[in-house]
């Protein structure tokens, strides 16, 4: 289906039949079905989705881009982008903006999600209701924007966004009253870039940001890593490519090896791509050699048919 619904390439002309477009300032209302709207230029609308709590219109927040060119009805692929910064309030979603930007300019449409962390009211479980109250906004996006399409769409994290990424894929595992169950959109690949996939065995070999992140060590709330711990929630039927550099210090690659064995030996699709002159944060920037090549994955990622996904 994905194959013969968008193609090897991500350039082809898109289009729109109905709803609206932004070009930042004031929407473009499309009235003319035989006219489809067109897009000259990369755009961005920004969506406050709403939360199990009070929402905080700084966080609680996503950005939707969308590329340039005519814009047609379930025509233009949608990546969720989660960004990381081991769930705390440093970095925000701010810092994937030209990864979405760039992303765009090769026809994808990028939904940017920003959510509560440790220092600004998040932690556990805020920031977990959080990213999926703000994944299940996507169906009220698409009503408004329906050139995306939404049924087998692509999720990127990187660092902590990268658990939340492959958690975010696995949530219709869940019971059902569990944070996060029921999704209304479920992303069915994922990538995940620097990702502590093994949340138990990082926690218990040095990383204090997971257990601030958990409130409390494994032993202590082990209840809460089986919930989201990507290795112990996996679906063998959602593929992941999961991107590390060797020279990471702050996750280490061991955690998304582990992660790839765990899913092959349960049946599923996963691939570990190690880029051996990288470290934890230059495979996300632009400065890097690494970083045409992984924009290219998240694209073959994102336009390969499901079951090609990790070849």
């Amino acid at each position: 289906m994905r194959a013969a619904r968008i193609g090897l390439g991500l350039t082809t002309v898109l289009a729109l039949g109905s709803g609206c477009v932004t070009t930042g300032a004031a929407p473009v209302v499309v009235t003319d079905l035989g006219a489809p709207a067109r897009l000259d230029e990369v755009t961005v609308q920004r969506f406050e989705y709403p939360t199990h709590d009070t929402p905080d219109p700084e966080q609680n927040w996503a950005d939707l881009y969308l590329p340039a060119g005519e814009q047609r009805i379930d025509s233009i692929p949608l990546a969720v982008l989660i960004h990381g910064g081991a769930w705390q309030d440093q970095i925000g979603a701010d810092a994937f903006d030209p990864l979405a930007r760039k992303l765009a300019s090769r026809g994808m449409a990028v939904y940017n999600i920003e959510y509560r962390r440790v220092g600004s009211g998040g932690g556990w479980p805020t920031t977990f209701h959080d990213v999926a109250n703000a994944l299940d906004h996507v169906a009220e996006v698409d009503k408004k924007f329906p050139q995306i399409t939404t049924d087998d769409e692509l999720v990127v994290g990187h660092s902590a966004g990268a658990q939340l990424a492959v958690w975010g894929g696995t949530r219709h595992l869940l019971e059902d009253d569990e944070v996060g169950s029921k999704p209304a959109f479920r992303p069915t690949r994922v990538v995940s870039i620097a990702g502590p996939l093994d949340m138990v065995y990082a926690a218990t070999h040095g990383d204090d940001r997971i257990v601030t992140a958990m409130g409390g060590t494994p032993a202590g709330v082990p209840e809460r890593y089986a919930k989201v711990d990507p290795i112990q929630n996996i679906d063998a039927d959602t593929p992941v490519v999961a991107m590390h550099g060797a020279r990471d210090v702050t996750v280490s690659p061991e955690n998304s090896q582990r992660y790839v064995d765990a899913v092959v030996q349960a049946g599923g699709k996963a691939k570990m791509i190690l880029f051996n002159d990288e470290d934890h944060v230059s495979l996300v920037s632009g400065d890097s050699r690494a970083y045409p090549r992984v924009l290219e994955i998240i694209r073959h990622v994102s336009a390969a048919d499901l079951h090609e996904t990790t070849a």
